[in-house]
C-alpha cells in the first residue's frame, strides 16, 4: 500500500491535483481520505459559536482518528470515514466506508502538520499557489457551497485563514518531497507523480 499526503493552502488546487492523479491511474486502485471529514464534531456548541471556529487551526481536526484510520487500512481493515457539514459545523450520523486500496491519498490543508501523520506517508506533496488566486477561489467556494456573503468571507480570510496559513500551513512545505506550483494546471508535475505511483504499483503488485 502506498500512502500519499497532499497538502496546501485553502483554494490552492489540492482537490484538482487529487482528481487528476486518480483519473490517470487504474480504476479501483485509489481511495481518498479527506482531512475535511475529520473536523471535530461541535454539536455541543450553539450554532453561532460553531460558525466562529477556526477551521485552519490544527486543533479543529481529530488527527487521532485520521491516523487510526490509516493504520487500520494498512492492516487490511475497512474504516468508517466521517461526513462533516460546513453548514452546521457538525458531523452527520452517517459515515462512508473506505476499503483498503493499493494507493491511499490523504488530502487536506494541514495533513503534513502532525509528525505522526507524516511518518505514515510514503510521498508528501505540497500544492503551492499565489495568495490572490487562493483568495478568489475561497470567495467563490464559500459563497456558492457554504452560503456565506462576501463581507464575511473576506473578514474570515483576514481573521483566521491568512494568519493560520502563515503559521501552520505554509511552514509544512519544508516537509514535502514534491512541491507542485499552479496546482492542477501543472501537468508536468502531475505526470511525474503519476509515473512514480505506477512504477511503485508495478514493482509491488
Amino acid at each position: 500500500m502506498l500512502i500519499i499526503g497532499i497538502a496546501g493552502g485553502t483554494g490552492s488546487g489540492k482537490t484538482t491535483v487529487v482528481n487528476e492523479i486518480i483519473s490517470r491511474l487504474k480504476k479501483g486502485d485509489v481511495a481518498v481520505l479527506s482531512q475535511d471529514a475529520y473536523y471535530r464534531d461541535n454539536s455541543q456548541l450553539p450554532l453561532e459559536q460553531r460558525q466562529q471556529i477556526n477551521f485552519d487551526h490544527p486543533d479543529s481536526i481529530e488527527f487521532e482518528l485520521l491516523i487510526d484510520s490509516i493504520k487500520k487500512l494498512r492492516k487490511g481493515e475497512s474504516v468508517q470515514q466521517p461526513i462533516y457539514s460546513y453548514l452546521t459545523c457538525t458531523r452527520f450520523s452517517e459515515t462512508v466506508e473506505v476499503k483498503p486500496h493499493k494507493v491511499i491519498i490523504v488530502e487536506g490543508i494541514l495533513c503534513l502538520q502532525p509528525e505522526k501523520l507524516r511518518k505514515l506517508m510514503d510521498i508528501k506533496i505540497f500544492v503551492d499557489c499565489e495568495a490572490d488566486v487562493r483568495l478568489s477561489r475561497v470567495i467563490m467556494r464559500d459563497i456558492i457551497e457554504r452560503g456565506r456573503d462576501v463581507i464575511k468571507v473576506l473578514q474570515r480570510y483576514e481573521d483566521t485563514v491568512r494568519p493560520s496559513h502563515l503559521q501552520f500551513i505554509e511552514p509544512t512545505k519544508r516537509y514535502a518531497d514534491i512541491i507542485v506550483p499552479e496546482g492542477g494546471n501543472n501537468k508536468v508535475a502531475i505526470d511525474i507523480i503519476t509515473q512514480y505511483i505506477e512504477k511503485h504499483l508495478h514493482d509491488n503488485p
